[in-house]
């Protein structure tokens, strides 16, 4: 009774709060996006084994970023298992392409059960996954205010549990917010075109910026979709100038090829 009454609760924590518009105060639990803002990388967390590591020495990729709590009973392993589900899914490759970095948020909570968590859903994954690639870190009570505050991530204690919602954090390789996806399912697109955005500024393949082309985020649906308008733009673009090369160019050409051979 008490893991189902925690899983409805952090279903309802799920809401984001993004529709709630400005706000001076906080909500007690929920999401509130802080797009564009970046995060304190001098902030210290503990690795599985124990050091403190600073934020910036540990992002050096895009990253997808994630608050849970190791002993939750409720929402975070179904987040956590589906985010490995996306790993094995997502044609990007991790420690590669992007990395992953999950921070409990319950200060109570220590190292070494933050390295036995990593290890069963390193192990989880069918594919291979390189040492670094997906880390897991726990915190001190005011680092964790700090950071959870600067994602804009609220939750509140619930006896020895906690309120709080799911959602991933994608991350640019500075550390700064690029995007939300809200809730424990995903989609394998949804997840790379997300990634994709976090890597601005670093060079990605060409299909990569086709992709970002032809696709957009849309913040009603929160998914990503095809961008009919600014693809069909393009389209009447190419149209016009193959339009002016054929009928215009090309005959303007032809007759001054003809001029200069009987001239």
């Amino acid at each position: 009774m008490k893991s189902a009454r925690m899983l409805v609760l952090s279903l309802l924590a799920l809401i984001p709060m993004w529709a709630m518009g400005e706000s001076e105060k906080p909500p007690e639990v929920g999401i509130v996006e802080k797009l564009g803002q970046t995060l304190p990388l001098d902030a210290e967390v503990y690795d599985g084994n124990g050091h403190l590591v600073s934020l910036r020495s540990v992002l050096s990729k895009p990253a997808i970023l994630t608050f849970v709590y190791y002993r939750c009973p409720g929402i975070c392993t179904p987040l956590l298992t589906e985010l490995s589900r996306m790993v094995e899914k997502v044609d990007l490759e991790p420690g590669v392409d992007y990395q992953l970095i999950t921070i409990g948020f319950d200060y109570r909570e220590t190292p070494d059960l933050a390295l036995e968590k990593q290890e069963n859903y390193l192990s989880a994954i069918a594919r291979p996954v390189p040492p670094g690639a997906w880390r897991f870190f726990t915190a001190d009570s005011a680092t964790v205010m700090r950071l959870t505050g600067a994602a804009g991530f609220y939750f509140k204690p619930d006896g020895k549990d906690w309120i709080h919602a799911g959602v991933l954090i994608f991350l640019s390789p500075d550390g700064k917010i690029t995007r939300y996806i809200n809730g424990i399912q995903y989609l394998p697109f949804d997840i790379k075109m997300a990634l994709i955005e976090a890597s601005e500024g670093r060079t990605g393949p060409t299909i990569a910026k086709v992709l970002k082309f032809c696709y957009s985020y849309d913040p009603d649906s929160r998914t990503y979709v095809f961008d009919f308008l600014r693809v069909g733009m393009a389209l009447t673009l190419l149209l016009v100038g193959i339009f002016v090369v054929v009928f215009i160019l090309l005959p303007r050409r032809k007759q001054a090829e003809r001029e200069a051979v009987h001239g």
